[in-house]
């Protein structure tokens, strides 16, 4: 048992001087550790752009992309909105952009003016395409509403999480990302959720 404490004191000891040497610290031991998930997949099948004019992954290279998956009637989605415009808000000026890739379950979510009525509602700011046909989110694999996929300034996925939760690893990624100092506080990123709400009560976050 000693010489386990010791080699793993020493394993602590070498891993604390690499994350020094490259300029981390204690501060950062609650950011979440990045990899490298592959090229991030190209916008494909858009039916509209709200919020903006058409974007490509190539055309966005060089700033921090959030991909996220979502629909209008997925409670589990919406419970997640408050989080990523906030993220939206407070990082739009240090190189980050948000996408939201709205890819419905039903067919009333297909409709534009339903969309846009969401986007007001939710005061999101940020881009939207509606990916009716499912294009983008095959190209991504992706299996769950919602689902974000955080994307480095060179096209890189590094980050990935479904459903809800995980907020404070997800903005503390983005953080990193963007050079945006020190990470957030856990627990102390709470948004009041309460007065949010889908008149459809979809629950699920797994496309079945």
């Amino acid at each position: 048992m000693m010489m386990l404490s010791r080699k793993s004191a020493a394993i602590s000891a070498l891993l604390a001087t690499i994350f020094a040497s490259v300029g981390f610290s204690a501060a950062w031991s609650d950011t979440p550790l990045l990899g490298v998930y592959g090229p991030a997949p190209e916008f494909t099948g858009i039916e509209k752009w709200l919020n903006s004019g058409p974007l490509t992954m190539a055309g966005l290279r060089g700033k921090v992309v959030l991909v996220n998956f979502w629909t209008y009637s997925c409670i589990n989605c919406l419970r997640t909105l408050p989080y990523v415009t906030k993220w939206y808000g407070a990082y739009k000026d240090k190189g980050f952009v948000i996408v939201g890739i709205h890819t419905p379950e039903f067919a009333f979510e297909r409709q534009t003016r339903n969309v846009q009525t969401a986007i007001q509602r939710f005061s999101i700011k940020y881009p939207v395409a509606q990916d009716n046909q499912y294009a983008t989110w095959k190209a991504y694999g992706n299996q769950y509403w919602p689902a974000e996929y955080l994307i480095d300034q060179k096209g890189r996925i590094v980050f990935k999480h479904f459903g809800e939760g995980n907020y404070d690893e997800m903005e503390n990624a983005i953080r990193t990302l963007v050079a945006a100092g020190p990470p957030v506080v856990k627990k102390e990123n709470r948004l009041d959720l309460s007065k949010i709400g889908s008149p459809e009560m979809y629950f699920g976050v797994l496309r079945l």
